[in-house]
């Protein structure tokens, strides 16, 4: 088998190990729009060691526009709150997803959320 596979392989169940605690942490709902279906562990930072800071649980929907699903700016709206999340995979990820969108609302609410102030810069640039 290819290192690449293998690797891969290990990822995910190194991720999988996590699904439980992430899903009791969101309450089994989707930790940006608070939707209940089709919900998956989503890694933010696949160039990091999986963690409970690394990973959220997303629903489909949500996990579309995480991979770059082009998104309508009135349907951003369903995931501002998570903005204000403590997790960092919560909070910064939806905030990359928002920061594609140049509506004025998304920029202040990037700009009043309590994400990392360089990831705040990087994505208002």
């Amino acid at each position: 088998m290819a290192k690449g596979y293998v690797a891969n392989r290990e990822r995910l169940e190194e991720i999988a190990g996590f699904g439980k605690g992430i899903g009791k942490r969101a309450g089994f709902a989707c930790e940006w729009c608070g939707g209940k279906d089709d919900l998956r562990v989503w890694d933010q930072r696949p160039d990091l060691p999986p963690g409970m800071e690394t990973l959220a649980l997303l629903c489909l929907r949500c996990r579309g526009w995480a991979d770059g699903r082009q998104v309508e700016p009135r349907e951003l709206r369903a995931i501002r709150d998570a903005l204000w999340s403590d997790v960092p995979a919560v909070a910064e990820g939806a905030a990359r997803v928002l920061s594609r969108c140049r509506e004025p609302w998304v920029r202040e609410a990037i700009e009043e959320s309590f994400i990392d102030e360089t990831v705040k810069t990087e994505l208002l640039k």
